[in-house]
């Protein structure tokens, strides 16, 4: 079941009216995927407040051509979120034909009302994916927050989005994006399931342990292949090649080879290079200029890359927004500041 934006013709009262019977009246819900939603009544004392958007209208140029972009939704990682969406419509020069489909592992009203009210105008949708398909499948990694199930989500993308999106950007809630968006969704994909960029210069061995570069078999994966690292929180997906040519499942496998014998130290990434280094469309670096939130254990402070930058990602363990209100920023979280549309608690009370 998916949440968001009433009939285009529904009055707002319609709208408010709808959510409220939802959700007083329902206790669980039945998708039709057969999944059920829990309902929770009481709203989450500690999501945070957010001041208002702008609107942001189509420049004269723009088609009907819609432009699917795929977040994950969570109360912890809500501030960067709304920063990215934020940035997304500001840089867009046709922000109406923006997208939305939020993926979140619970039903939060907090959220879904803060979304609603900092983004009055915002397309989206909101779908529940099912913490269970994974939570059997993981293996714990270096960093905690790697290990939540909604960092898998990514992986079944074809399994939720409607059928309607062919297409789709799956973009990471630590980013802000400082280019058209446009540009990243008429990448061309060359038959390929998946673009995004490469970054050949990196080790790439080090994302596996040393008990697969020593299996005979194991080793063998990359064979005819010319294997580089990709980040997967800045990817373009082929919606239907992922479903058809049963991507999910291939993913699946490496995880059960995982909980076996270890052979990779992070979350979901490892078993995407596995399936899919080498194989995927190269996009610039400009569209993920990663690792600004440091390494997985401590988050040091990093510089950026040389060259042109359409996309920040604070992937690792340090969060702009946290390191702000530490009063210990490093300076790229400077960039980031400008889309922080975070009000703090006692704002509102004066108001």
């Amino acid at each position: 079941m998916a949440f968001g934006n009433p009939p285009p013709h529904s009055s707002p009262l319609f709208g408010l009216l709808s959510f409220l019977s939802f959700f007083f009246l329902t206790n669980h819900v039945v998708a039709a995927t057969g999944i059920h939603l829990d309902v929770i009544r009481k709203p989450t004392p500690d999501v945070p407040i957010f001041r208002e958007a702008p609107a942001f209208r189509n420049g004269d140029t723009c088609s009907n051509e819609m432009i699917h972009i795929s977040m994950t939704l969570d109360s912890n990682y809500l501030r960067g979120t709304m920063a990215a969406v934020l940035s997304i419509l500001q840089h867009s020069t046709c922000p109406e034909n923006v997208e939305f489909h939020f993926l979140w592992a619970r039903f939060e009203p907090q959220v879904f009302f803060s979304i609603r009210s900092t983004f009055p105008y915002l397309k989206f949708k909101i779908y529940r994916f099912e913490s269970n398909r994974v939570r059997g499948k993981i293996s714990k990694s270096i960093r905690q927050a790697l290990d939540q199930p909604l960092n898998y989500a990514r992986i079944y993308l074809s399994d939720i989005l409607p059928g309607y999106v062919k297409r789709v950007i799956y973009l990471d809630s630590d980013i802000v994006v400082v280019d058209d968006i446009a540009k990243l969704w008429e990448v061309n994909l060359e038959s390929k399931v998946l673009a995004a960029p490469e970054y050949c210069h990196a080790n790439f061995t080090e994302y596996f342990t040393d008990l697969f570069w020593t299996d005979p078999e194991l080793s063998r994966t990359f064979e005819g292949r010319k294997p580089c690292y990709f980040n997967t929180g800045v990817m373009v997906m082929d919606v239907e090649k992922w479903r058809e040519g049963g991507y999910t499942q291939k993913v699946e496998e490496w995880m059960a080879v995982q909980k076996q014998k270890r052979i990779y130290h992070l979350g979901s990434l490892p078993p995407f290079l596995l399936v899919l280094a080498g194989e995927l469309k190269c996009v610039d670096h400009r569209w993920n200029q990663h690792g600004l939130g440091g390494d997985n254990l401590e988050g040091k402070c990093r510089s950026l890359h040389p060259g042109p930058i359409s996309l920040l990602h604070w992937s690792g363990k340090g969060k702009p927004w946290l390191r702000l209100d530490s009063r210990r920023p490093c300076s790229v979280d400077h960039l980031w500041a400008p889309y922080d549309l975070y009000r703090p608690n006692t704002h509102s009370l004066e108001e």
